[in-house]
């Protein structure tokens, strides 16, 4: 079984919901997941590079992934869609391993979501390009994706806020960050606007190993 293959990676990751600032599915006086998002539903693209990792043998540096999940109302009440997207770089055995990591099939921190998962829309090799320009994060999927966060402004001198909001993605440390606008997703008969949204987005250190 997948799980019983040991891996670990070490990378990047931003994401851009549909909800305002704050996101009140996981910042509100309710239980995470449990507040009605702002617009009645979530959708959440999330974009990972991978900077160094393995999957069993198999090498996973420099490799890039993008996640779709929609929740069609209060997210603990499960009934999400998913969908992957694989760096088309990534051979057959590469595509395998960072679709079991990258859908929760494999263990690790987006397990914890498989439970409100109701349907898989399947997974696509795709080029993605990631970028990180000073504070800024974006990527690419021609004809699929133009997304592009920053942080919120703040008053302290990094210029960032970084909180512990218990993410599963990272959940000791993430900064809170702004959509910039004309951040788009389309596909799988969707069109997200995201423009100005709530973003998120952190270092990330992954494993299914204790």
């Amino acid at each position: 079984m997948a799980t019983e293959i040991p891996w670990r990676l070490s990378g990047e990751y931003f994401e851009n919901c549909s909800c305002d600032v704050v996101c009140p599915c996981l910042v509100s006086a309710a239980p995470p997941l449990t507040s009605r998002p702002t617009e009645g539903f979530c959708n959440v693209p999330l974009i990972f590079h991978v900077e160094s990792g393995h999957y069993g043998d198999i090498a996973l540096d420099g490799l890039n992934v993008f996640v779709i999940l929609h929740s069609p109302g209060v997210m603990a009440d499960g009934d999400w869609s998913i969908a992957a997207y694989i760096d088309e770089r990534a051979d057959d055995a590469q595509t395998e391993a960072l679709t079991a990591i990258f859908t929760g099939a494999a263990g690790g921190p987006m397990a914890a979501f498989t439970p409100l998962i109701g349907k898989h829309l399947g997974v696509r090799k795709v080029p993605i390009a990631f970028r990180i320009d000073g504070k800024t994060r974006s990527a690419e999927i021609p004809g699929i994706l133009h997304m592009s966060v920053d942080p919120l402004p703040t008053m302290h001198p990094s210029g960032e806020t970084w909180a512990n909001l218990g993410h599963p993605v990272s959940p000791d440390k993430m900064a809170l960050a702004v959509g910039a606008a004309g951040n788009t997703f389309r596909d799988h008969g969707m069109r997200w606007d995201t423009s100005g949204k709530n973003g998120l987005y952190a270092s990330i250190q992954w494993s299914n190993q204790p």
